[in-house]
């Protein structure tokens, strides 16, 4: 007697649908679902709000311009069925300090909202000696000139200490001199509200100071402190040698009596010396030693095994260092990130991430082919939770690799991201060098959701391709890294590669399938 497909596929889905309603069941009981704040908008914002529902914080980024103690909130949603505790956004809220704010579905959830603001800031003076220290919480200013210096005299070349608008009294104008033998007091108004500043003026002893080097490992930068207007500048040697190198004046920044000078093309694990002139006066001297060039391992994705239905990026019993979302695909299909012989030079393996629905008929998930430097740690009812980055120390400058896409339209969002539905779906390459203490954990449970930030406080550089459109034949890419400090040290390396973009939002288009061979980290600019 021959089965009933019919009634086997509709008792299959039938089945299936129980899993998913328990798992949804067993994660979020229905009077324990977190209000969330899901979209949140400021008058004059020049960043989309950043919400972070696992801690609960919803960050507003606003020029210096908008009163941050006025700030006008023009629109939000909420998760639905919540409401807003004595609903402060409707006046505007001072975010000088995190604003608390209680959302309500079945219990109250506290929520924070942040105004991040960076106003610029500086003070000059004729004959400064290196960098003005400029103290915001304590309003205090801090500037050093040669002994020789007449502190009863000090002329301003430039200063500002308040947003755009702000009035100074007394002046602040270039040109303007005052009496520094004793603190100087300026009172700064700003949106109605007065700000007393002190500013310190010290002498220092020395002409020229070596102050650091921040090494990398075929750059280094040297940075120096000497009068303003001088010959400023520096010279570098390989310890082995006595004969010194000086920088040409186009690879040294001055900024009022501070200077960098980068030094590129080095050789990686080398000592070298490095030191600051101004005029013909010399600073200290300094030794340092490059950094080594390291590569991600299997970084030409040549090594692969299939553990069961899993496909594994690195040698069956080797060390795993490039994880992908496979475990959860494979909860309801096939594994999306796989090997391919198709590659540029012919021979071996490349990277294959497909973004597919993985589900019988309506009940499943869109699972976006990705691959990145970590691990998978576990899956969440149809969520994961992911480790992202791998132990690393090094600043490499650049990120090259190849690689091919084929785009289709996405046409699988979340609520969330509805308004993408019918666009061309976006492959993404990025790589970030954070100094946590560890990985970053990703979390894609909306419920407890935790992506990660390129703004974020961690991050010591990030760099990024973005493709829209289909590309048919491999193809190099190359982007930069950009770093927010030369000075800061990373702990991990976070590579990232995703079919579609908005991959952890469930969003994409089924049947993007991204392509990638030959990665490498470039050190030298």
């Amino acid at each position: 007697m021959k089965p009933n497909l019919k009634f086997l596929r509709l008792a299959a889905v039938t089945i299936l649908t129980a899993m998913l309603c328990s798992c949804i069941h067993n994660d979020i009981p229905y009077a324990r679902i977190q209000a969330n704040f899901l979209t949140l908008e400021a008058y004059g914002q020049d960043a989309g709000t950043m919400i972070d529902s696992a801690t609960r914080t919803a960050t507003i980024t606003l020029p210096e311009e908008i009163d941050i103690s006025a700030v006008r909130i023009t629109g939000y949603s909420i998760t639905p069925g919540a409401t807003v505790v004595d609903n402060p956004l409707l006046e505007p809220i001072d975010l000088s300090n995190p604003l608390p704010v209680t959302l309500r579905l079945y219990q109250d959830w506290q929520w924070r909202i942040v105004g991040n603001q960076t106003i610029e800031r500086y003070f000059e003076v004729v004959g400064q000696m290196g960098e003005t220290v400029i103290d915001v919480p304590g309003r205090r200013v801090v500037v050093y000139v040669r002994e020789s210096t007449d502190l009863s005299s000090i002329e301003i070349v430039r200063a500002k200490l308040g947003p755009v608008g702000a009035e100074y009294s007394p002046s602040l104008a270039p040109g303007a001199k005052f009496n520094a033998t004793k603190p100087f007091m300026v009172n700064v108004e700003q949106y109605g509200k007065k700000y007393s500043w002190t500013i310190f003026v010290e002498t220092v002893a020395v002409s020229v100071r070596t102050m650091s080097v921040d090494a990398w490992t075929c750059v280094a930068w040297v940075n120096g402190q000497a009068e303003a207007g001088r010959d400023n500048g520096v010279e570098y040697r390989l310890a082995s040698s006595t004969e010194w190198v000086r920088l040409p004046a186009s690879a040294v920044v001055q900024t009022g009596g501070s200077f960098t000078g980068r030094i590129d093309h080095l050789s990686p694990q080398t000592a070298y010396v490095a030191r600051t002139y101004s005029d013909s006066d010399l600073g200290d001297e300094i030794e340092f030693t490059t950094g080594a060039a390291v590569q991600p391992p299997n970084a030409d994705f040549d090594q692969w095994w299939l553990d069961g239905k899993i496909w594994c990026p690195w040698a069956e019993n080797g060390e795993p260092y490039w994880g992908t979302g496979n475990k959860g695909a494979t909860t309801l299909g096939s594994s999306n990130s796989v090997p391919t012989d198709d590659t540029p030079s012919g021979t071996g393996w490349a990277a294959m991430l497909e973004t597919r629905f993985v589900g019988i008929g309506i009940v499943g998930k869109l699972a976006a082919g990705n691959l990145f430097a970590g691990s998978y740690v576990r899956t969440v009812g149809t969520n994961g939770v992911l480790s992202f980055g791998r132990p690393f120390t090094e600043r490499p400058t650049k990120m090259q690799g190849m690689f091919k896409y084929n785009c289709v339209n996405i046409d699988k969002s979340s609520t969330e991201m509805s308004y993408l539905m019918g666009r061309p779906d976006t492959c993404i390459v990025w790589v970030a060098l954070i100094d946590s203490p560890e990985p970053f954990e990703i979390r894609t449970d909306p419920k407890d959701r935790q992506l990660f930030d390129p703004n974020g406080d961690y991050v010591v550089a990030y760099g990024s391709m973005q493709k829209g459109e289909t590309v048919g034949q491999w193809t190099p890419f190359e982007f930069e890294l950009k770093y927010n400090s030369t000075s800061r040290k990373p702990t991990y390396i976070l590579i990232t590669c995703s079919a579609s973009k908005y991959g952890d939002y469930f969003t994409g288009g089924n049947g993007s399938v991204l392509c990638l061979d030959d990665f490498k980290l470039i050190y030298d600019y």
